[in-house]
This record gives structure tokens, sequence and C-alpha cells, in this order.
């Protein structure tokens, strides 16, 4: 037996691919820590979706070198590991493994080898990105009360901005059956949230039923399963948002009034450029159904500044785009160039530092935007899933309205005492720019 530390560097993908591995080990009979210098194997679970996402890989890696020098095991894998392996071979002598993506279901015997001390050392795993999907055992590396549900893998949209589909491979759907045996599993461990997740999660099921959509029928599926609250939706293009899926999420009360729509822009030039499938029209007539048939709806999307081409002119439709629907979340990053994508050989290329500053200027416009939104829900009693106890009486938690680790907290005072996974009606009382106060209702 070993024990293991794990650590996870990028989405919500990544944080399930380690809790798969995890669930494989401890399978294996091996043991967790959550200590570096108590393990006898580190994993580091690398993101490469951007620039700066490659940089904190790398520097977590370089950080557990002395580990290694001290006669620990170094196992690097995911995103990072898939794209560079070589480089990262090269780079980095003390990684005794590194494993691609779709390598985790040999883990279990690498892990072994590693712990008989046989010469596995420099071992280089290249998943194809066409493996099956990682099922079967999981172990949670993430508070239960709200859990991950990983609905497809891969990805065959390929945007030109996006080395995503190289990496892991084309979309491959997770079937109805075992994600309704996976919620359920998670259910009875406590689960009141069950996020889903994917690349894409409105494509779910297209690879299967050819271009029909099967996330409706799924979501009426996992609702009727009894224990958890709240279903919510992560990573939906704009483009398969039916009035199918809307009627559903309208429909059924467990599914969170909230939905992710990573848009990257509203101009239809850059979209073009960008291989998007939306343009502004689609965009908008899909926000304006969700608004009318979820009124009490908080959109959640991502914006991308600074990609090859884009203008001045481009910029302000997006900042006057940003002013007139007023997202409840928001989120911006500066394009960078990704290896093998195409937007890293197109023309006109804007400055790093232009794209920056536009993305700061968007990030003060939401940040207003955010303050008005959180005001507005001052003297409302909104339902709260308690996640942490600050003391004092005092709990964070989120409504249904903020996704775990990405989106805004309830920071609220309680007289009796709550653990986390408890659910509780909660008054607002005060609004700031991220955050809202409240107390537990009488």
């Amino acid at each position: 037996m070993s024990r293991i530390y794990i650590d996870t560097l990028g989405c919500y993908k990544n944080t399930e691919d380690s809790e798969r591995a995890a669930g494989l080990l401890a399978e294996a009979g091996h043991a967790f820590v959550s200590d570096a210098a108590e393990a006898d194997i580190i994993l580091i679970n690398t993101c490469g979706f951007i620039e700066d996402a490659k940089r904190e890989s790398l520097d977590r890696v370089l950080e557990m070198i002395p580990y290694r020098e001290a006669g620990k095991r170094l196992i690097v894998s995911g995103c990072l590991a898939q794209r560079y392996p070589d480089e990262l071979f090269a780079e980095l002598p003390e990684a005794d493994v590194i494993m691609g993506v779709n390598d985790y279901g040999r883990l279990p015997a690498i892990v072994d080898e590693l712990t008989r001390g046989e010469g596995i050392e420099g071992r280089r795993l290249r998943a194809d990105g066409k493996a099956g999907l990682l099922l079967g055992p999981r172990r949670a590396l993430t508070p239960r009360a709200s859990a991950l549900l990983k609905v497809a893998e891969g990805c065959d949209n390929r945007c030109a901005y996006c080395a995503i589909p190289s990496i892991r491979g084309p979309y491959r759907s997770v079937p109805a059956e075992e994600l309704v045996r996976e919620t359920e599993r998670l259910a009875s461990e406590g689960a009141k949230e069950i996020v889903l997740i994917a690349q894409d999660v409105s494509a779910y099921g297209t690879d299967i039923h050819g271009r029909r959509v099967a996330l409706p029928e799924l979501l009426t599926r996992l609702c009727a399963v009894e224990g958890p609250e709240w279903f919510r939706l992560m990573y939906c293009y704009e483009e398969r948002i039916t009035d199918e899926l809307m009627d559903v999420m309208a429909r059924e009360e467990k599914i969170c009034a909230y939905i992710d729509i990573p848009l990257q822009h509203c101009s239809d030039r850059v979209l073009a450029r960008m291989n998007r499938r939306s343009d502004r029209a689609g965009i908008e007539r899909t926000i304006a159904a969700l608004r009318a048939k979820i009124p009490r709806i908080a959109i959640r999307t991502t914006l991308m500044t600074g990609f090859p081409g884009e203008t001045e002119e481009d910029f302000a439709e997006l900042e006057a785009f940003v002013l007139q629907h007023r997202f409840e979340r928001l989120g911006v990053f500066a394009y960078s160039a990704e290896d093998g994508t195409p937007a890293a050989d197109m023309d006109d290329p804007v400055p790093e530092e232009v794209a920056e500053e536009r993305k700061e200027r968007l990030m003060l416009l939401q940040l207003d935007i955010s303050l008005e939104h959180n005001r507005g829900l001052v003297g409302r009693t909104l339902r709260v899933l308690t996640e942490d106890a600050e003391g004092d009486g005092v709990y964070a938690g989120r409504t249904e309205f903020d996704a775990p680790e990405m989106d805004n907290a309830v920071i609220f005072t309680s007289d009796a005492e709550l653990q986390p996974g408890d659910m509780t009606n909660v008054r607002v009382t005060d609004a700031m720019d991220y955050d809202i106060i409240g107390r537990v209702a009488d």
C-alpha cells in the first residue's frame, strides 16, 4: 500500500478525472494524504488549456521536485502531459511517469510498479484520444454535498482557438443508465447538488442519436432520483439550448435557475473567425427565451478578448453587449495562442497588452453589474447550501444562482449549528460586489 497525494489543476473535468483515478487507486488498496510531505507518491493532474494554466501547472510540478529528490515518486498526468509528453520528459527528468488523459485505467498497475521500486523511471504513456470512457469507482476530492457528474468526454466543436479536441478526443456520451446509477450513488453518499459537466453538456447524446440532443431526457431521469435538491448545468453551447431543454428547466424544480453558456464574443465577424456556430442574433434570441421561460434565471458566460483580428469596433460591440444583457455571472480571459490550433496561425494578432487591457475593462463593467444584481437580492429569502463554518456562528454557502468555486458566496449567521451540506433559508441583509450577506430566516 502506498500513501498518495493528488493535486488537481484546471477545470471541473480535471477534478472528476482525479476522482476517478483516486477511486481506482482506493480499490487497489492505496491510501490518500492531504500533505505531499506525507506521501509516497505524488500525482499532479495538470491543465493545458491556456498559457496561464500551463504555467501554473509547470510551477506546481516544479514545487514538488524537492519531494522527489527526497525519495518520493512523481507522476505528471492530465492535459499538459497529453499535449507535450516529449517536452515534459526533456524538461522534467525528475518525473517518474508522464501520462495522458486516457491513461488513468493503467494507474493502479503503475503505482504498484513504483511501490515495488521497479525501473519505471521516465515512462511516457500516450493516450490516443480515442479510448473509452473512464467509469467505475470514484473517490470524492470535493465536498460531498456538491458532486460532479461528467456526462461526456471529448469535444467535436473545433473552435479555432481550442486544443481540447486534440487533447481529449471526439465527443463520447456516457450512457444514461450509467449516469442515473452514478447519481443514485452520489445521493446515497449525501450529495445535495449535482453539477453536470462536459466540454459541451448541451451536446449530450448527439454521438449516440445523430444530431438529436438527449439532454432534456437525461435531466428528466436524473431529477427523478431521490436525494439531490439541485442539478446545475455547466458548459452549454448556445446553439443547442433548445425550447425542449428550456421547458424541462422551467418544469423541473430541482434544476437550478442557472445556466453556464460560454459565448466568447458577440461580434459576428469574430465569432466566424473563431469557428463558432452561434451568431449574435441567435445568442440574443436564446437569452431572451431563457429569461422569458425562467424569469429568475442567472446566466453565466465567459468572454474572450484579443482574438486575432478583433478590432476596436469589435470590442466596443462587446462592451455594449455586456452592458445591454447584464449577465448575472461573467468571466473574461485574454486570448493566448495554443499550439496546433487554427487561430495560432491567423493574421492580425492583437498585442497581449491590448488583450489584457480589454479584459480588465470588461471586468470593471461586470463589477458594477454584479453589485447591482446583488443589491436587488437584499430583503429576499434564498435557499442556501452551507459549505463552510467561519466561526462564531458565521457560515459561508451558495445559492442556486452560484456554481461551486467560481461564483458568488453567501456569508450568513445562524444561531443554530450547521454542517456542510445543510440547506437553510437565508434572508439577505446586505450586498457586496461579488458576495451577499444574510442571516438564517426565522
